[in-house]
């Protein structure tokens, strides 16, 4: 954590004329993580967004600007060099002539997007070096598609490429590589608006404000969220299943970025429209390309599950987990969570069981996400969190579980 982080909950807490004793009453804290945060200690999010909510301030009250800190190790130097051909696809150099692209051969619009078909479906299935393998020939094929194409048939390769550019940008920011992802997003909305396709645009949209959320920039994902859902707000009588799916992602986006903030109230109405959305569409929609991922009733309740999570109240999480629509029993009326969705909800399950102290019940969750989502879950800094937690907690020697994934997350012991 950064020194000007650390001055700026000073600052706050001597406003309010607090002992640091009662920073840590009042945020629920302990007090040797209230002075880890003074003395410029790394600190999760929750515990930000916990010292903001005592403050009375919002999350991003508390930042910095400074220079960042050095980066560690050899993965970001592995990682440059996996997407280098991706990264020469996506951001050629320019220069004061053309672009310093190595050439694609053209693709019809219909091939491109059957492309992107194929490529989501690998990255539903996790499946992420083979999205990054195929990416930089869908790119290449669809920007000389845009490029020898006139009339109406450019027309379709724009958005053709569009949808290429989405894919890249939601792999990216799965992948935690945000300077691309962004280029990538903010290309694809631009296609979209100029082709007229609205819904494309807000697809697009949606997955810029989980790179901004993930950024911890949360006012800006929150007001282009809104923005945007109130731009696209549909005519229930009228709405067809992806336009309230979109609109509804979008709340959930709004949701998501406020309650990060410290900004509940706007949370709470945000929840209840996504709420509407999904009591709208009944069960679970997923259509792709119109809509991007599964979104209905189970996805806006898990979700807001997730906001008992990020106040640290596990009771409530562990109380709602499996109830309503996200019980068994309610699959066969209204669907299942995306495998993404469901993943990111049984890590909330499993930090609930570390904060209660039941660790093997937490490492059922994380042996089940293991043999399910292998891959994605080495993504998640959640769930090196809930391991780091299970480590220095538990007072027993570790089972040959904990061992294995420990190492599988790369959490030291």
């Amino acid at each position: 954590m950064s020194a000007g982080l650390a001055d700026n909950v000073r600052k706050y807490r001597r406003q309010r004329g607090w002992s640091q004793e009662r920073l840590a009453e009042e945020s629920g804290l302990s007090l040797s993580t209230v002075r880890k945060v003074e003395q410029g200690g790394h600190v999760s999010m929750d515990t930000l967004a916990a010292l903001a909510g005592a403050l009375g301030v919002e999350t991003s009250a508390l930042f910095a600007s400074e220079a960042p800190e050095p980066v560690l190790g050899q993965q970001d130097e592995a990682n440059r060099r996996n997407l280098a051909e991706l990264r020469r696809a996506l951001m050629p150099p320019i220069g004061l002539a053309a672009p310093l692209a190595e050439p694609g051969e053209a693709a019809e619009p219909s091939v491109i997007r059957q492309g992107v078909q194929d490529g989501h479906t690998l990255y539903q299935a996790d499946r992420y070096t083979s999205v990054a393998r195929k990416l930089p020939g869908l790119l290449r094929s669809s920007e000389a598609a845009v490029a020898i194409l006139e009339g109406e048939e450019q027309q379709h390769a724009m958005i053709a490429r569009a949808h290429a550019l989405l894919l890249a940008g939601k792999y990216l920011t799965q992948v935690r590589q945000y300077d691309m992802a962004y280029f990538a997003l903010a290309e694809a909305i631009r296609l979209a608006r100029e082709t007229g396709q609205t819904q494309l645009a807000a697809t697009g949209v949606v997955g810029l404000c989980w790179l901004l959320l993930r950024q911890d920039r949360f006012d800006e994902s929150e007001q282009l969220a809104a923005q945007t859902a109130t731009d696209i707000e549909p005519r229930m009588s009228e709405a067809t299943p992806a336009q309230l799916a979109v609109w509804g992602e979008l709340w959930l986006r709004v949701a998501a970025a406020a309650r990060r903030n410290n900004r509940p109230d706007v949370a709470k109405h945000a929840r209840r429209m996504a709420g509407t959305a999904g009591g709208a569409l009944e069960r679970e929609h997923t259509d792709f390309p119109t809509h991007w991922s599964a979104f209905g009733p189970v996805t806006a309740e898990a979700k807001a599950v997730e906001d008992l999570a990020l106040v640290g109240d596990a009771r409530g999480v562990l109380r709602r987990a499996d109830e309503g629509p996200l019980s068994p029993k309610a699959a066969k009326n209204v669907g299942r969570l995306s495998t993404n969705n469901w993943g990111r909800h049984r890590l909330d399950v499993a930090r609930a069981h570390v904060l209660l102290g039941s660790h093997q019940d937490a490492m059922d969750e994380l042996v089940s996400l293991r043999e399910t989502a292998d891959v994605w879950l080495t993504h998640q800094p959640m769930a090196r969190r809930v391991m780091a937690d299970i480590l220095k907690t538990r007072k027993r020697t570790l089972t040959e579980d904990m061992r294995s994934m420990a190492v599988h997350l790369g959490v030291a012991g």
